[in-house]
């Protein structure tokens, strides 16, 4: 049985536009949430959004369904943001009210299991990761990816993708450790 994302390509490849743009409604918001997690704002992740698709169209006579569309679009979506992030510098940490848009506005993995307050923590102890683990965090548990797919996106092998978030996981709890037990301060 073709994936229907395999059918839609096909059909994009020939010329069919309504194929081109139901691809696009299918998978415009998973792309420009993963975009704006990595970009930090709407503005950079529509730009890069936009890029994405536009190099896909392009590429896509390149697809070869050795993956799932959602993989290889995915891979796209990261080499754009890689290819936009050596462009520019990126300064400080996301402020506390960019992250309590995100929270306030998009599902995560932590919606059901923590308080929103719990749930902003996380995410800015998630952007104090380097970046391959940060990549690595936010395909494999924002965007639902296997380890398969996320290796494949990141190009690299699954036991990387492995050793990545076991080391982000390792950081992770550490922090809450921290917070839950703060240090006393001795005021001098």
């Amino acid at each position: 049985m073709s994936d229907p994302a395999d059918i839609l390509c096909e059909r994009a490849r020939k010329g069919d536009v309504a194929a081109a743009s139901e691809l696009v409604t299918a998978y415009y918001q998973r792309i420009f949430a993963y975009l704006r997690r990595l970009s930090g704002n709407d503005e950079d992740a529509a730009d890069l959004t936009q890029k994405t698709f536009a190099r896909s169209w392009q590429s896509l006579g390149s697809y070869q369904k050795r993956s799932s569309f959602s993989t290889w679009l995915h891979g796209i979506a990261h080499h754009v943001y890689l290819d936009w992030r050596r462009k520019r510098s990126l300064g400080d940490a996301q402020t506390d009210e960019w992250w309590e848009a995100q929270s306030a506005d998009s599902p995560t993995p932590f919606e059901h299991t923590a308080e929103r307050e719990s749930a902003q923590q996380l995410y800015r102890w998630v952007d104090e990761l380097d970046d391959e683990k940060k990549q690595t965090v936010h395909l494999h548990y924002y965007q639902n990816l296997t380890l398969n797919d996320t290796a494949d996106v990141l190009g690299v092998a699954v036991s990387t993708v492995k050793y990545r978030l076991h080391e982000a996981l390792t950081f992770l709890r550490a922090r809450s450790a921290e917070a839950e037990s703060p240090i006393e301060r001795k005021v001098v």
